[in-house]
């Protein structure tokens, strides 16, 4: 891959963007390794979480356009929607990581402008530094954000303040996302602290936990007609899973649960 890193340690993927002398700006190359980094993370049944983070003092600046000005015919053929999805090239890199089973954790430190927004708001959650500043810079560019930003931040904040940082481009601080809803949590040492998380993750069932977030992804808009049903399916197919009978074992005999790789 392209300056994007991929690592995977104690069943956790860390993926990085490593750019960092250009604060990790986006190329074409760089936006297709994504998408093909979640691909790859999807498949993996061992698979915990996944941490994405930058590497240097940024998460990512968003797309660098004097990069990619170089490359119009790439740029256009990327804005093409995938004949297996709606999402083209670009939505692909931000959106993919709600397809991938396992909880996707995007650690911000720095900027966190433009495409970069957008793929930390693909992610399930936003950890980040005190002092990460964040903007959606496509308004500085005379452009609208389209690396999904439309699907993922309607799920996260009002509709207003979509508004107002889509049209304005205004920066914004850690403290400000996290009471919009943009940042899941604030801390000093982000990865730190998404490893805390995860550990907690790994004691559950593999299986359970990928529900979980295909329950939610598949319901959050639904009334009740339509999300019961799906309830239904994924608790059916968990208990005849053997994940869910370890689990039960193990909570009946107050044991800590050996859990085998993911099974759905």
């Amino acid at each position: 891959m392209t300056n994007i890193d991929y690592e995977v340690r104690d069943q956790v993927a860390h993926v990085r963007l490593n750019r960092p002398e250009k604060h990790n700006g986006l190329t074409f190359d760089m936006i297709d390794d994504l998408a093909k980094a979640a691909d790859r993370a999807g498949k993996d049944k061992s698979l915990r979480a996944v941490i994405l983070s930058g590497a240097g003092p940024s998460f990512c600046s968003g797309l660098d356009f004097a990069s990619a000005g170089k490359e119009r015919n790439r740029m256009m053929r990327n804005m093409i929607p995938k004949r297996s999805s709606a999402a083209n090239n670009f939505q692909a890199a931000g959106w993919a990581w709600r397809s991938v089973p396992v909880p996707v954790v995007a650690v911000v430190t720095g900027h966190c402008f433009g495409g970069g927004l957008q793929i930390a708001l693909g992610a399930d959650f936003r950890y980040s530094t005190p002092d990460a500043d964040y903007s959606i810079m496509e308004a500085k560019w005379g452009l609208i954000p389209d690396m999904s930003l439309t699907a993922s931040i309607s799920q996260l904040t009002s509709i207003d303040v979509a508004k107002r940082l889509t049209m304005t481009g205004e920066k914004f601080t850690a403290a400000q996302a996290l009471d919009w809803g943009l940042v899941s949590e604030v801390h000093d040492d982000p990865y730190a602290a998404a490893e805390e998380f995860i550990e907690s993750v790994k004691q559950r069932s593999p299986d359970a936990v990928a529900s979980a977030k295909t329950l939610f992804e598949n319901t959050w808009y639904n009334g009740s007609r339509l999300s019961f049903p799906v309830e239904q399916a994924l608790q059916l197919r968990l208990l005849r899973g053997r994940n869910s009978a370890i689990a039960r074992k193990a909570g009946i005999a107050k044991e800590t649960p050996q859990f085998v790789d993911r099974q759905i």
